[in-house]
């Protein structure tokens, strides 16, 4: 087994005590709530006669259900079982002195988003939230993990959950990301490379250089989809870059507090001599653009690349899905991805939804519009980034471009609200997940990419290589100059 990992170091920080079963009992420092799977936990509390053992250590706020359009986010909401789990919620943070960050607080939004932002996630801690991505918050060097309903109740009313310690693997990524190259690229290459069941039984350790380089939020991205490739938790060992982005948050300690956190928030990082069970070293050098092909985010290739044949994958099961994802997206061997034609675009997510995301497609999409027939969508992550794109300006180049600029939540990731497909509509998503019906039609097809390739998708009405957005840039500065020198 692993040793003297930030993953063993925060396990057994957090470890109260081996249960009869040989699972640990795990103390989890931070609990996040949302309105979807939190209804029943409380409802189990009050039938055993039990209070919230620790309030303060819990946070809500409203994602899943919430409409993104302004115009019905009046109360009642419109769709009745929506209402019900949003008044519970309210009911039940009330009733336990829990903070809520609803429509009023200014703060609401997704979870992933919400707690990042607020300096509620931090360093050395353990996170769980009934909600598969809250892998998101190992970017800070922490344990995030989902857990379900049984859990939540587990926690409300003792602040512990019963678990099994994983294996650590070590993901090492050299190289560094060309233009046009992004974190999503990052996390899609070793969901690629591993696999969609290849982190099973383990949590995932990310370092090297490219790991290095990415700022805060290109962390989170990584971190987040650390399940889509069947890790328990994914996590980045905290550094300058992670201390800088929390200092002066709203629930991060200021001055000397501040100074004696960042030394234990050191000393929680994994040893030099820290022993793994599996490292893995990925070369993101001179990769392209990312884009999934098929139904699951394994199914993925380098926008250059040809699809690959049923026939090419080693295993039958491989073979078997890879020609059910043939039948869905209406492929043919030897098709590219490039040209595939989009009907809806979707910028957004606990993946994708925070404020470099938005800044990195308005690039793509200044002086340029949405094609016609195409739907487009960006939705802020959380009002915050909302807010803060709003102050830049950047609303004004997505609603300028063709783009519908909504308010925060979840909308077309799992499409739980209105915000959904229809029909055999392709969707180029910054979401994480391309499951069949994922997207709220069993006939939508969803193909997963980075925000500025989805910006690209919109502007061309089809699946696009971005960097030709910047190449043309680059060609028309270079017209300019030379004008100028002849003037």
């Amino acid at each position: 087994m692993s040793r003297n990992t930030l993953y063993d170091k925060v396990w057994e920080k957090h470890r109260v005590t081996e249960l009869p079963n040989g699972q640990d009992q795990l103390f989890i420092g931070l609990h996040l709530i949302h309105e979807v799977t939190s209804p029943q936990a409380f409802g189990m509390l009050r039938e055993r006669d039990l209070d919230v053992a620790f309030p303060d250590r819990t946070y809500a706020t409203t994602d899943h259900i919430v409409p993104t359009e302004t115009e019905k986010r009046d109360r009642p909401l419109e769709d009745a079982q929506a209402e019900e789990m949003l008044s519970a919620l309210e009911r039940n943070t009330g009733e336990n002195g829990i903070t809520f960050f609803g429509f009023e607080s200014g703060r609401q939004g997704i979870t992933h988003v919400v707690a990042p932002e607020l300096g509620l996630s931090q360093p050395g801690m353990t996170v769980a939230c009934g909600d598969s991505h809250t892998s998101t918050h190992g970017a800070f060097g922490s344990i995030g993990v989902g857990v379900g309903t049984s859990q939540i109740r587990d926690i409300l009313a003792t602040g512990c959950i019963a678990a099994e310690k994983q294996r650590v693997r070590r993901i090492e990524v050299e190289g560094s990301l060309g233009e046009g190259v992004y974190a999503k690229d990052v996390i899609l290459k070793i969901i690629q490379e591993l696999g969609v069941d290849g982190g099973v039984g383990h949590v995932y350790e990310y370092g090297g250089p490219a790991v290095r380089e990415l700022d805060m939020e290109g962390r989170l991205a990584v971190c987040n989809m650390s399940i889509e490739g069947g890790a328990r938790a994914g996590y980045i060992n905290p550094d300058e870059t992670t201390y800088e982005y929390l200092r002066g948050r709203e629930y991060v300690p200021e001055g000397q507090e501040f100074e004696e956190l960042k030394a234990y928030w050191e000393s929680i990082r994994s040893d030099e001599d820290a022993e793994y069970d599996d490292v893995v070293t990925i070369d993101v050098d001179g990769m392209d653009p990312l884009v999934t092909w098929g139904i699951n985010p394994g199914q993925v290739i380098e926008v250059s690349e040809p699809i690959p044949a049923p026939e090419d994958f080693e295993t039958g099961t491989e073979r078997k899905a890879a020609r059910k994802a043939y039948d869905h997206m209406d492929h043919e061997p030897g098709d590219s991805m490039l040209g595939y034609d989009v009907d809806v675009a979707f910028l957004g997510t606990c993946t994708n939804g925070r404020v470099s995301d938005f800044e990195v497609a308005a690039d793509v999409l200044a002086g340029n519009t949405v094609a016609e027939g195409v739907r487009a969508l960006a939705v802020p992550g959380s009002e915050t980034v909302r807010e803060q794109c709003e102050a830049r300006g950047l609303d004004e180049v997505f609603i300028e471009a063709g783009f519908q600029w909504r308010r925060a939540g979840c909308s077309m990731c799992l499409a739980m609200n209105d915000d959904s497909l229809e029909g055999d509509e392709v969707c180029a998503s910054s979401s994480n997940r391309n499951f069949v019906g994922r997207q709220g039609s069993k006939d939508g097809r969803t193909v997963l990419m980075s925000p500025a390739m989805v910006a690209a998708a919109a502007v061309e009405g089809e699946v696009t290589d971005v960097r030709r957005f910047f190449d043309d840039r680059a060609r028309t500065v270079s017209a300019d100059d030379v004008e100028e020198v002849a003037d």
